[in-house]
């Protein structure tokens, strides 16, 4: 595929070239060397392997930018760009050899096209998700089936699809519900557009989103095709009659740190409600499932699935700062987030004007870095080059990979 844009009158041209491979993963080979400094093979090795991946990524996903200046009809510069968005899921390595002082690796990747943000340090990252109750609009709607059970099943399932995906930590709350009115979620919010009961939620579980949302429909399409007359019961076994039952809900992603939306979607499924009436199944039995409705609404329940994954996936990784004592500087995430000795964070000082005690926690770059030196699995610690009191860093300051 070519792309070519000219701009005649600053006799700049542009052309674009991209070779893909197929979006889903494949195997694929790649041959990189180093040369042996000082005798430390292990670093030519990292070093052959980087160089490795960089072929194999090149060879799975590439896309090549040429880009000519010309002026006054005479070629004054010329650049080529080669760059990938592939990633490697799996690395074996095939063959190893040295000669001289030259290491020479051939290793085999399972790729796949990464998205944009992938690249960046913080993907690597499992962020702490807490999701929440969902409450039920209209609990009127769920007396056929029983399905009463919908605001605490509904985020349980959500949670099990999140989990599958191994990308975050998720926490379950679905006994806690962020919007004492249904009717009025999400706009009981304050004048910023944020929730202060997500922080003091995030804050109690310290989690960096929290995932919530409202049931808004569960009604029968035709509540007369359920009718107790003999004519009614005729027309349901003669196939006459619409028994399909509507599944509305809003999901919503926030940040929080801040209480603000990062995403918010409605989804909205129907199916045939093909069980009986009188039958209580509720909202996640094994009846409900094999049901035309629950199979509609377990589509639904994958797609929000995927959105909390796609809302979150580009997202910074942000951690609290728990204790600062000198140059340590004490983290409230450890191992399970993905943090390993050597990551580096950002440090942010968060603070509020006396003025507006209740306003949205402000962010102010302390022009610092500190680099993780001790990991566990909870809780991590590290060291700035300067003393933490000079930068008036304090508890509940945040560090930041981006």
């Amino acid at each position: 595929m070519a792309v070519a844009k000219r701009w005649l009158g600053g006799c700049l041209v542009w052309i674009c070239v991209c070779f893909a491979g197929t979006a889903s993963a494949e195997w694929v080979q790649g041959t990189g060397q180093a040369v042996i400094v000082g005798d430390d093979i292990q670093a030519a090795r990292d070093d052959a392997r980087t160089s490795a991946l960089r072929d194999a990524a090149l060879q799975y996903e590439a896309t090549i930018n040429s880009q000519d200046t010309m002026e006054n009809g005479v070629l004054t510069d010329s650049r080529l760009t080669v760059a990938s968005r592939a990633r490697a899921k799996q690395v074996r390595i095939l063959e190893e050899q040295r000669r001289g002082n030259i290491l020479r690796l051939t290793i085999e990747a399972d790729m796949s096209v990464a998205q944009h943000c992938e690249a960046r340090d913080a993907a690597r990252m499992r962020k702490r998700v807490a999701i929440t109750g969902f409450p039920v609009l209209h609990p009127e709607q769920t007396s056929v089936g029983e399905i009463g059970d919908a605001g605490e099943v509904l985020p349980e399932k959500l949670r099990q699809r999140v989990v599958a995906d191994g990308g975050m930590e998720v926490l379950s709350a679905s006994r806690l519900q962020m919007f004492p009115e249904p009717l009025n979620a999400p706009t009981s919010q304050r004048f910023d557009n944020s929730l202060t009961n997500i922080i003091e939620l995030a804050r109690e579980l310290d989690a960096q989103f929290v995932v919530t949302g409202v049931i808004r429909d569960l009604s029968l399409s035709d509540p007369r095709a359920w009718g107790a007359s003999v004519t009614d019961r005729m027309k349901r076994s003669m196939g006459m009659t619409n028994r399909n039952r509507e599944f509305v809900a809003d999901l919503m992603v926030y940040d929080g740190f801040s209480g603000s939306p990062v995403y918010r979607q409605r989804f909205t499924a129907t199916g045939e409600w093909d069980v009986d009436s009188t039958e209580v199944t509720g909202f996640g039995s094994a009846a409900f499932r094999q049901s035309g409705y629950g199979q509609a609404v377990g589509e639904a329940l994958d797609k929000m699935g995927q959105a909390i994954q796609s809302a979150i996936a580009c997202q910074p990784f942000i951690t609290r700062i728990t204790r600062v004592d000198g140059q340590a500087v004490y983290l409230a995430s450890g191992a399970t987030s993905g943090l390993r000795p050597g990551d580096e964070l950002q440090l942010y000082r968060s603070f509020r004007f006396f003025d507006a005690p209740d306003a949205t926690p402000e962010l102010r770059d302390a022009k610092a870095t500190m680099t993780v030196n001790n990991v566990h699995p909870d809780f991590s610690n590290g060291l700035i080059m300067t003393e933490g009191g000079q930068l008036n860093l304090q508890r509940d300051d945040i560090a930041i990979m981006w």
